[in-house]
């Protein structure tokens, strides 16, 4: 069976689900909600700017298809991140269409985006292993693909939709009661998640968390990218302020191994900004922003879907995503390596 699954490409391990599938099906949802969303905001405020109009109408149309077919780009995102071949990846589409609207035997929620990955993920692995075993594989794997991902997202995926939902709902009514403690718990954790190799975005959406729980989210994201950025750029210069600040701060996961200390800067950040979002400035987002931070502004795009543009969110968003987080780590840092905590070069970054 080893050899099997070595031949397969099949490896039942956290890195291959939690890393690759996973992060995976980040962009899965990039490609669907997030760019929907986009499409969506930027049509209906057109409209109201403008008046009612076919450009504004088309975009609200082709941004509301793309939020449907949030499943289907799951699907095939996490296929892929699971190195599918060519038909289990095509009847991804289906499985991961099933997992996020099915619902199970007497549950009537339907599996969502986290039903939408466990369908995926069983269709594709099953897919795999019949995949050009047979003389007619262009029947048969498709065939065990989808019916398999069937089953799961009938069995699985309802009950798993309906926890990640109501562990959401708990960080949710958790940070309303105690805004202050769990502004920094959720801003810690959130921006951890995200500088590690999993995608912050993907829980966030599976949680479907908003409020100021996912106000305290993008602000700790944010501490982590920006953070990074402005500590290492005495090392990296302008293209790692740009390729961390507004890319990813999972570029510095190889230097935190060798030293973790310079974790601390951008996270101790986060822990102080966190709960200035969530108790003074009453920060909140959408789930599809929450876990993005900086990374191309869609944290901020999210908050502003959230919070509607002003001059009084502009400067909000400015002062807790970028100006705090940014000086508070550059302070930090400097404090660290008067300390010999950190050293010049452990942010470098081969870029």
């Amino acid at each position: 069976m080893k050899e099997f699954f070595k031949r397969k490409d099949i490896e039942i391990s956290v890195k291959r689900y939690l890393q690759d599938a996973l992060s995976a099906m980040a962009w899965g949802l990039f490609a669907t909600l997030l760019m929907g969303t986009i499409l969506d905001v930027l049509g209906t405020q057109t409209a109201n700017l403008f008046g009612e109009n076919p450009v504004s109408a088309f975009l609200v149309t082709i941004g509301g298809t793309a939020k449907d077919l949030m499943g289907a780009g799951i699907g095939v995102a996490v296929a892929w991140g699971l190195k599918a071949p060519p038909l289990v990846l095509f009847s991804s589409a289906v499985t991961g269409m099933m997992g996020a609207t099915v619902t199970g035997f007497g549950i009537t929620f339907a599996g969502g985006p986290a039903g939408a990955f466990i369908a995926a993920a069983i269709g594709a692995e099953f897919g795999k292993m019949v995949s050009k075993e047979t003389p007619v594989d262009i029947l048969v794997t498709p065939a065990t693909s989808i019916i398999m991902g069937g089953i799961g997202a009938k069995l699985f995926g309802p009950a798993i939709g309906w926890c990640m939902i109501k562990v959401g709902e708990f960080i949710m009514m958790a940070t309303e009661l105690q805004p202050l403690l769990f502004g920094i718990i959720v801003s810690v954790v959130v921006g951890l998640v995200l500088t590690a190799p999993v995608s912050s975005a993907a829980l966030c959406v599976m949680f479907d968390l908003t409020g100021l729980a996912a106000g305290a989210a993008t602000v700790g994201c944010c501490a982590q990218m920006v953070g990074f950025a402005v500590a290492s750029y005495k090392e990296n210069g302008v293209g790692g302020l740009v390729a961390q600040g507004i890319g990813t701060s999972m570029l510095q996961v190889s230097n935190i191994i060798r030293n973790p200390w310079i974790i601390v800067p951008a996270t101790l950040a986060g822990a102080i900004v966190g709960p200035l979002s969530t108790c003074l400035f009453k920060m909140t987002n959408i789930p599809v922003g929450a876990g993005m931070g900086t990374c191309g502004f869609v944290g901020q795009i999210g908050t502003f879907t959230a919070m509607g543009f002003s001059f009084s969110v502009l400067w909000k968003v400015l002062l807790l995503h970028i100006v705090l987080p940014g000086l508070l780590a550059f302070f930090i840092d400097k404090g660290m390596r008067a300390l010999g905590l950190i050293k010049d070069g452990d942010y470098k970054l081969d870029l």
